[in-house]
């Protein structure tokens, strides 16, 4: 998880680069995020089958190729070749991977919860959110030392390869994540592959997609657009809408880190509720705050709400191991959804209506991942997150 997501700031950090690289124009660039944002929510899609055919192990270790190969190609063809349609084929490679192997950490991960009987899929998350940090940093260094895109990139690339081929040599074999045992008992390929058809028909599934689709939007309207809404709503400076978004990160970071044992105590349920009501409250006190220093409060409050509805959210859809792959694949799809387009989605909308009041529906939505959050109780047989009386 760390690494993969130092992987994806890695690319994300050099934007600026290979937009000057190649030539190209913001709304270019805009089709390269979404080449590879799509082959994301088509790797989401994919992974079940994948896991299916391979289990966990191997799918992981395809998965985490298939990325650093996008990165190679993305270097390739943006800092060598100067070639755009080599750069949105690596960025379309490097997005397949990320989704795919998003889904197959997610079903390791909850399948440790299950195993320990304690909510650890929070802390992941959190070293997602380390490794975004870490990547971003180091695209700073690089770019202050003049380091190239393509060297960058590639260094990063075989880093991420190493450190992903070592921890995925740890990961025990176990049915629940689908790799392949010697139990004559265990499902036939041809019953794991309905059973990624069949999750999407159960309400459950759209229930929990609700909850993540809401938080997505929440957590992913922050980071496009916050410190704009900072210096255009508030008339704040750039350096301030910096530090918005610093404080959104750092609260969300932290709560993530520690929110485990406070899911375990109160329960997922009412842990997302109360949560929903903070990120609400905190993005209602942000668009109405007559000056920035209140605004700052409603923005870490909305850090905080935000913070643990994706991952409890992964985790409730693989409540069942039986069906967590495909579950966990067609939630996360839902959620995915949210980050593919909801930034140019509200971007539309606040050209028409100004930016502060486009964050109404933020508002919206997170009150609808709120009402949501009962879909989120452990099923039957299922302790992880029941809470404690």
């Amino acid at each position: 998880t760390l690494f993969r997501s130092l992987g994806f700031a890695t690319w994300a950090s050099r934007i600026p680069s290979v937009k000057a690289d190649l030539g190209v124009n913001d709304f270019e660039v805009g089709l390269l995020l979404f080449a590879s944002g799509a082959a994301s929510i088509l790797g989401l899609s994919l992974a079940n089958i994948v896991l299916a055919r391979w289990g966990a192990r191997r799918g992981l270790l395809s998965g985490i190729g298939t990325f650093a190969v996008g990165l190679l190609l993305v270097g390739l063809g943006a800092d060598l070749l100067a070639s755009y349609p080599l750069t949105a084929a690596g960025l379309a490679i490097m997005g397949l991977g990320m989704g795919s192997t998003d889904v197959m950490m997610n079903v390791e991960g909850a399948a440790i919860e299950q195993a320990s009987g304690r909510t650890i899929m929070p802390l992941f998350h959190a070293l997602f959110s380390l490794g975004t940090v870490a990547g971003a940093g180091v695209g700073v260094a690089m770019t202050a030392w003049h380091v190239s895109v393509a060297p960058h990139l590639w260094i990063i690339g075989a880093v991420v390869v190493v450190a992903g081929a070592t921890a995925v040599a740890f990961v025990p074999r176990r049915e629940a994540t689908e790799d392949p045992t010697t139990d004559a008992g265990a499902p036939t390929r041809r019953e794991r592959f309905a059973a990624a058809v069949t999750v999407w028909r159960d309400p459950r599934t759209y229930a929990i997609g609700a909850i993540m689709l809401g938080m997505a939007f929440a957590e992913g309207g922050a980071n496009d657009w916050l410190p704009l809404a900072v210096v255009d709503g508030h008339g704040g400076t750039v350096s301030q809408g910096a530090i918005a978004l610093t404080v959104f990160s750092i609260a969300m970071t932290t709560v993530r880190a520690l929110g485990g044992p406070l899911v375990d105590r109160f329960g997922r349920v009412w842990t997302l509720r109360i949560l929903s009501i903070a990120a609400g409250g905190g993005l209602v006190l942000f668009i109405l705050a007559p000056n920035l220093p209140l605004a700052l409060v409603g923005v870490a409050l909305w850090g905080v709400g935000a913070s643990l509805g994706f991952p409890l959210g992964m985790s409730a859809a693989a409540d069942d191991p039986a069906k967590a792959a495909a579950s966990v694949s067609a939630a996360a799809t839902i959620g995915y959804i949210a980050f593919l387009c909801g930034p140019p989605l509200l971007g539309w909308i606040s050209h028409q209506i100004g930016l502060l009041p486009t964050l109404w529906i933020l508002v919206a939505l997170i009150a609808v991942s709120g009402f949501a959050s009962s879909a989120a109780k452990p099923i039957a047989g299922s302790q992880v997150g029941a809470g404690r009386p």
